[in-house]
């Protein structure tokens, strides 16, 4: 998610009430909103997405007034900020802060609210372990405490990074380096690969949701036997099996400006998975800008050439401390171009079941009929067969990406 730094302004009014500014920009990981809410501290009532009729939920309060009493503090109602932070379409996030009883000192935390409809994309149990486990492990913001509608979380003072930071060598090479640091953690739970039985869950609910003009122009009755080629094709015995992060885009990369240490955030989508899996989605997100005007178009000429993608290959594989051969680098890069296959069916379905099920203003379904159009137009080449038939759309995503 777009998160911290990346905020928009709220004020305090002198009756005892929040005011958040709200805006009207969606994406898949880019949401803020336009106009202005007042929030009354006093009652508290909350819907799963956002704070409902400017109320803060009784369970959320409690937490924090507890966190609050830990920490020293006393909290006053009349002097906390509330900031809805840009990002989370899968959660709504908001950055709380109160005085303490140090001059011109505030206390700030992160406070996350759980989505509806995500129950059909991961498990929101096994979601909050692997948080739990990494603030553990120290690889991502500390959790500081849970209600039932959601959680509390540190507040890191980093900044998200933006699409052009995605082609900075020097930014690159330090995901790349952080990549392999993340990929070895020693997450609990079987490391067996995810990603094929979590597409098929997936065409399932794409078929129970889908319009049959939909589920036809998608061609859902024909990817189960796709997803089967690609699991045939794909796999192999001697490919390393790590615990991936499953969305590497740009929002989900935090950056320290001073120490320019990387901090990999929201783990919604984090299983076990082929390293190179990782490799392709990340590839795969460089020709997105949420940002833009038309934040669901993707920009396939945009997508990392050969020499910038065995760089990050390169520096991933020095960071453990050897000098790969360039076999082993130009192996993983042509693993990875193959799984990116995997990767458009993946967040193809995904778009396809977010049309249905999300209210935000994303066109999910443009979205997602574009990682369907690059499926077909690569498969050919990556797979050598000569079966690519998904019709184009005469959008920018149609753009075939080369190698």
């Amino acid at each position: 998610d777009f998160l911290h730094n990346h905020f928009i302004s709220g004020h305090y009014s002198r009756t005892p009430r929040f005011q958040l500014l709200l805006a009207l920009q969606f994406t898949r990981q880019s949401l803020w909103f336009l106009g202005e809410t007042s929030f009354n501290s006093n009652s508290m009532a909350v819907k799963t997405k956002g704070f409902m009729e400017g109320k803060f939920p009784d369970e959320l309060m409690k937490l924090l007034l507890s966190l609050a009493s830990n920490w020293g503090d006393v909290i006053d109602a009349k002097k906390m900020q509330v900031v809805h932070l840009k990002g989370a379409m899968t959660n709504e996030v908001y950055r709380v802060s109160w005085p303490t009883k140090m001059e011109d000192v505030n206390r700030t935390v992160l406070v996350r609210i759980y989505g509806e409809g995500v129950e059909l994309f991961f498990n929101r149990d096994e979601e909050i372990r692997t948080f739990e486990c990494m603030s553990v492990l120290g690889h991502g913001p500390r959790l500081l405490g849970r209600y039932p509608e959601g959680r509390v979380e540190e507040f890191i003072h980093s900044r998200t990074l933006s699409a052009g930071d995605l082609r900075d060598p020097e930014i690159s090479a330090l995901v790349a380096s952080k990549l392999r640091e993340f990929h070895y953690l020693d997450m609990p739970g079987p490391k067996n690969v995810v990603l094929w039985d979590r597409m098929r869950n997936w065409l399932s609910e794409a078929k129970s949701l889908c319009s049959p003009e939909h589920a036809k122009e998608f061609c859902l009755d024909t990817l189960e036997e796709e997803i089967c080629k690609l699991e045939k094709e794909l796999s192999r015995d001697c490919q390393d099996i790590v615990f991936c992060h499953n969305d590497l885009q740009y929002g989900n990369i935090m950056i320290d400006e001073e120490t320019r240490s990387i901090t990999l955030i929201d783990y919604e989508y984090a299983s076990y998975n082929p390293v190179a899996y990782d490799f392709a989605n990340h590839f795969c997100e460089m020709v997105a800008n949420y940002h833009s005007e038309l934040p669901h178009i993707l920009d396939y000429s945009r997508y990392p050439g050969l020499e910038e993608r065995q760089r990050f290959v390169c520096v991933y594989l020095s960071s453990a401390g050897n000098q790969p051969s360039d076999t082993e680098v130009q192996q993983l890069v042509n693993d990875a171009e193959k799984y990116t296959l995997a990767n458009h069916l993946f967040w193809g379905l995904w778009g396809l079941i977010s049309a249905y099920v999300n209210n935000i203003e994303f066109d999910y379904m443009e979205y997602g009929r574009q990682r369907f159009q690059q499926y077909w137009l690569r498969k050919p080449k990556l797979l050598g067969t000569s079966e690519g038939f998904f019709p184009d759309h005469g959008v920018n995503g149609s753009v075939e990406h080369t190698i």
